[in-house]
């Protein structure tokens, strides 16, 4: 079925998208590694991948739970939402499964491994997917007509219209 009032999201405007998420991860995140961690922690010279249990914790467990269960309950990751758009079954439009929303996170890696490629995907492909979109059969979509109200005119304001 084709839903005329949709279009697939494009490259830029998910961009957009995750830039808003890194920034409300970074935000939600960099205090709490702050207050644990302290200034040591962000010291270029630091080595090590983990400087504890609680750095991998809040840097890799947390928002990995946090985006799946944001796929799953509300179509998208407070970015998406702020700009409109929705992760949805491919074939249905209805919301990811837990199993779709686990394979697409997990494709992100499959994603960006070969220098981002499959991130770049999203600018070639006719339905603007992603490959870790494709390996989920999802798609991102948003309102084609996005505004608060359709563009409507009481009146004919045209040249030949006589408003008298």
């Amino acid at each position: 079925m084709i839903h005329k009032e949709l279009e697939y999201a494009g490259f830029w405007i998910r961009v957009v998208a995750t830039i808003i998420d890194t920034i409300i991860v970074c935000v939600a995140i960099i205090p709490l590694i702050w207050v644990i961690y302290g200034a040591s922690y962000f010291d270029p010279t630091r080595t090590g991948v983990f400087a504890g249990l609680m750095d991998f914790l809040l840097t890799w467990i947390l928002p990995a739970v946090a985006v799946v269960l944001f796929w799953m309950y509300k179509q998208g990751t407070p970015g998406k939402m702020a700009l409109g758009l929705s992760i949805v079954d491919a074939s249905s439009g209805r919301p990811l499964t837990f199993r779709q929303c686990a394979i697409r996170y997990l494709g992100y890696i499959v994603s960006t491994v070969p220098l981002g490629m499959g991130l770049l995907w999203v600018g070639f492909d006719a339905r603007k997917q992603a490959w870790h979109d494709k390996l989920a059969h999802s798609v991102v979509v948003r309102s084609r007509n996005r505004g608060p109200l359709p563009v409507s005119f009481p009146e004919d304001l045209s040249p030949d219209h006589d408003p008298n």
